[in-house]
């Protein structure tokens, strides 16, 4: 059975809203608009893309390998 993992995608900006929830966005490892990270899903990180949903698209994947994208 496959350890499953989230994608996590930076999709609006930040500015105007609070401290904290920039700071949660830096702390998922985004920083610009468009990033994208991929993390195991642990509750904490699960945690963190909810209390961001409204600034970021988050899936479950089933494992980092889903994650390359062809070039071209």
């Amino acid at each position: 059975m496959a350890e499953k993992y989230v994608r996590v995608r930076y999709v609006k900006s930040a500015i105007g809203y609070s401290r904290r929830q920039k700071e949660t966005i830096r702390a998922l490892g985004l920083r610009r608009l468009g990033d994208e990270v991929v993390h195991r899903a642990t509750p904490s990180i699960l945690g963190m893309c909810r209390k961001v949903a409204h600034l970021v698209d988050y899936e479950e994947i089933e494992g980092p390998e889903e994650t390359s994208r062809a070039d071209g």
